[in-house]
Parts: structure tokens; sequence; C-alpha cells
């Protein structure tokens, strides 16, 4: 989703880029047969820099081979209605009546307060948001102090092609049941989301260098293994953030599977690694999913 909150390294893969293909030829990017169409599955992450090249010729073949798009989120719809988007957001975002970002950190308040103002803004500007929220937003602006955007990204960069080519584009959820994920978790839990998006801040550089490095391998044992070191220290969050998810997903791309159209599937890396991701799921049911 193009603004989530997941602990530590997860927020960050979360929140970074594509992988652009190594030299051995491996990609973030599965086909899937079905009876008389292919559906691709890309594993997307959200902001790139300019140095980052573009996507890989096995990507740009799949979405020209591709007669629709899907997403997380029908993004197109997302970019022309801002408004929507933002009102979805802050019906999970902000606190309950009463309550302040301040009085939920209690005595963790003010060295998230520095590390927030190291990135460029001032808490108390968000003293009515929740700690969900705050983690993402600090994490964001990190990134983007680091050349990061999400202009660049594949999902913004994907979307202004398929609209130019008049190419459908149809999303697996919306943006709201995407908040509703994190409006659903208690304050406590959101409050250690936030503590550990903070010691992530504080080695992102070297966070970065591996996490893309894993990327542009198609390294998908690295990144697995960055999904569960990080659900091994947050684990009531893998349900509801990526496995409850890759289950709904999974249900709607054996659908597609028995259409005629090719689809090209573009969802965050994360939820096509590991247990219980997109691709296992899949290959419990039957199918053969091979990477490119």
């Amino acid at each position: 989703m193009n603004h989530r909150a997941l602990p530590a390294g997860v927020l960050l893969a979360a929140l970074l880029a594509p992988v652009t293909g190594a030299a051995e030829g491996r990609h973030v990017l599965w086909t899937v047969a079905g009876e008389s169409n292919t559906v691709y599955l890309l594993g997307s992450l959200h902001v790139l820099r300019p140095q980052d090249g573009s996507l890989p010729s096995v990507a740009d073949a799949a979405y020209a081979d591709a007669e629709q798009l899907v997403m997380e989120i029908d993004m197109d719809d997302a970019l022309a209605d801002p408004a929507g988007l933002v009102q979805a957001m802050q019906a999970e975002a902000m606190l309950p009546e009463g309550q302040s970002l301040r009085q939920v950190l209690g005595e963790d308040y003010t060295r998230v307060s520095e590390r927030a103002r190291s990135a460029g803004f001032d808490l108390s500007l968000l003293d009515r948001f929740a700690p969900w929220f705050v983690a993402v937003t600090l994490m964001q602006l990190e990134l983007e102090n680091r050349g990061f955007s999400a202009e660049l990204g594949v999902e913004q960069t994907l979307t202004r092609r398929a609209v130019a080519d008049r190419k459908p584009i149809t999303g697996l959820e919306t943006a709201a049941q995407q908040f509703a994920v994190f409006g659903r978790l208690s304050l406590p839990q959101q409050k250690r989301m936030l503590l550990m998006t903070l010691e992530e801040t504080a080695q992102l550089d070297a966070e970065v260098d591996k996490l893309l490095a894993a990327w542009r391998s198609g390294d998908i044992e690295s990144l697995a293994k960055t999904l569960s070191e990080e659900y091994e220290r947050f684990p009531e969050l893998y349900g509801p953030l990526t496995e409850n998810r890759n289950r709904a997903w999974v249900a709607q791309l054996v659908d597609l599977l028995d259409d005629d159209d090719d689809y090209l599937v573009v969802v965050g890396a994360l939820h096509l690694v590991g247990r219980n991701s997109v691709i296992d799921l899949l290959e419990q049911r039957g199918y053969d999913v091979v990477q490119q």
C-alpha cells in the first residue's frame, strides 16, 4: 500500500523500490499459467531514486503482454481522488477523542520528537494522530531525504503508462480496507511499531543498501529472511498485515486465471516471499508459479 506502517525492516521494505534484475537474470517477477491466459506477479515496492533506473525488461514485457493491470488498490482512481484517499486515511489515523499522541507515547515522546525533528517535521503537529501514521510519516520523510520518491516508484510509473495506453486498472482491495488494518491495531501495538521504526531509521542507510541489493538480484531468500526476522519480533502483525490479505488476494487471482485476458498483478514484494505468501498459497492450490 502507499501509506503503510509495518515493523522496522518490513516498513522500510514496504516503502522502497522494485527489483531491477541481476546479472544471473533473476527478478521479482513470476508467471502463472491459467487455462487460456497468463497472470504475471510483479513484486513492487513504492518509491525509487532517479539512480535506481527503470523497470527490468521482463517487467516491461509482462506489461506489454497483459491486457489488464491489477494493483493492491486501483491507483488511477486513488490518484484521481486524493481528497477521498485522505478522508479514508484520516478515518483510521486519528486518535479517539480526548487522546493525544503525547499521552499515548508517554516517556517515549521526547525521543520520538527528536527523531522527527531530525527528519524535518514537528511532532506536535501530529498530536491527534495515531502512532501507526507517525511511523509511516517518519519513514517516508527519512526516505525522501535520501532521494526516494513515490513518483518514480513502480505503481505510479505503471499507472501513468496504463492511463496513457487506456489499459484497465483494478485493485485487489480499497484504500479504506488497507487503512482499517492499522486502525484495528491496539494503541500499545501501534506504539511498539513506532518505536521499532525509530530503531530502523537510526541504521537506515545500511538497511537500504542491503534491501536494494536483494531486490536487484531477485534474491527471494534474503527477502523472505527479512520478513521472517521482523515478524519474529512482532508476530501478532503477520496475520492482519500480510497473511490474511494474501489469502484474500489469492482467491481473486484464482478467478483471474479462469479468464481469457492476460494480467499483470503488482503487489508489495514481501507479499510474494516466505510462508503463506501469495506464491506459496498459489502453489498450495496446485499452480506452477515460475520465477523469471
